[in-house]
């Protein structure tokens, strides 16, 4: 008797008893079943993420002191995507149409002797694609010293000015203080604020920079994280009127929130004098560079 035959079903041994024409007896094929479906998975959305852009670079003067200055302190590319990156997720959460988002859909970076340090405007295709201007002659001027200062300045105007690539402004009605404040406010909370900047006391909320970007930073721990993208995101599609703008998102006048950060200054003034017993810089609050740079830097690129 010979071995079974393996199969999906079960089967006798092949027989040795012979028929009238003396052939063997053929053993049972075996039936293959057909593979049972298998039911479909559903399938995950895929994460939102924020839009597509391009970034592109001109230098107008390559021998010049500032151009040198900019190539040997940072990774161009790393350093520009860097900034966008913090604009992005400082101002928006990504969704999946992201039509909340300006539908900028270039930057280019150009490099050239000018006055002042930077500005950006449109160009001259559409306002979908932007410029950056940055003053070689103000990188140049930036001090060597200490070794991290030149690029710590560089990436600060950087995300200053890729604020006004992606942000609104109310039709063109926002006041320009808050629009320069809100980019300094990410510059800000980016670890970029360089040394000289202070908090102090203005007649006006909109005085613009710094000083609305620590009164911004201060409705941020105020309010609630978020606060400032939601400044941003109601100035999309509404005209500013300071009259009801800022009581829609706070329930108070900017006005009487303005005087409510001035009085923490005061008190912060009257710690340290009390702490240390004098006065330091006028009884104004200086703004120190930290280790936090490079922390959040990582933390947003992640």
């Amino acid at each position: 008797m010979s071995p079974a035959v393996e199969g999906n079903t079960t089967s006798s041994a092949t027989s040795t008893t012979t028929t009238g024409t003396d052939e063997p007896t053929p053993s049972p094929l075996p039936i293959h079943q057909p593979p049972k479906p298998i039911s479909a998975l559903p399938r995950p959305h895929p994460k939102p993420g924020y839009p597509a852009y391009k970034l592109r670079l001109e230098c107008h003067d390559l021998i010049h002191d500032g151009a040198n200055i900019f190539f040997s302190n940072g990774e161009i590319a790393h350093d520009l995507l860097t900034a966008v990156t913090i604009v992005l997720s400082t101002l928006y959460k990504p969704s999946q149409s992201n039509s909340h988002i300006p539908p900028t859909r270039s930057v280019t970076l150009i490099l050239r002797a000018m006055g002042g340090v930077a500005y950006t405007t449109g160009s001259e295709l559409d306002s979908d694609h932007k410029e950056i201007h940055l003053s070689l002659d103000y990188i140049a001027k930036i001090p060597s010293e200490p070794r991290s200062r030149r690029r710590h300045e560089i990436q600060g105007v950087l995300v200053h000015e890729m604020v006004h690539c992606w942000q609104w402004n109310g039709h063109g009605t926002a006041p320009g203080g808050l629009i320069e404040g809100m980019a300094d406010f990410v510059r800000l909370r980016a670890g970029l604020s360089p040394p000289h900047w202070k908090k102090e006391k203005k007649e006006h909320w909109d005085t613009g920079y710094q000083h609305t970007g620590y009164f911004l930073d201060w409705i941020e721990k105020i309010y609630g994280e978020g606060s400032v993208r939601r400044i941003n995101e109601a100035l999309m599609n509404k005209r500013y009127d300071e009259e009801t703008f800022w009581t829609g998102l706070f329930g108070m006048q900017v006005k009487e929130l303005w005087d409510e950060y001035c009085k923490t200054l005061s008190e912060n003034k009257t710690q340290q004098q009390t702490k240390d017993g004098k006065e330091h810089d006028d009884g104004v609050l200086v703004e120190k560079d930290g280790q936090k740079t490079k922390d959040h830097l990582e933390k947003v690129l992640e």
